[in-house]
């Protein structure tokens, strides 16, 4: 019961995927899909992209992308709360500045 009553609650995180038209360049991101994520905070958030869009079960039926690989860049913004741009790295999520989509 303490459980519950301590349980986390989850926010709407609205997401967009940048990627490059071709893997692994470094210029020419664009933005690929656009989608709500309910989770706790922005590492669940993370996860849970990363997992929709590596499955082929699991994506979206007017997604136009590729997988979720490394040098693509997810941005969540929170509203009024701000706005965080994450990009893959070999280690995993880095926060980026926005600098690096043009």
């Amino acid at each position: 019961m303490l459980k519950e009553l301590t349980k986390t609650r989850k926010k709407q995180f609205d997401v967009t995927i940048f990627q490059t038209p071709m893997f692994n360049q470094k210029k020419g991101y664009k933005q690929v899909y656009r989608i709500m994520v309910e989770s706790a905070d922005h590492d669940e958030c993370l996860g849970s992209v990363f997992k929709k869009f590596n499955v082929l079960d699991r994506l979206p039926a007017d997604f136009r992308g590729r997988y979720i690989s490394t040098g693509d860049i997810l941005y969540i913004d929170e509203g009024r709360r701000g706005q965080c741009y994450y990009q893959l790295q070999p280690g995993g999520w880095q926060e980026i500045n926005r600098i690096h989509i043009r």
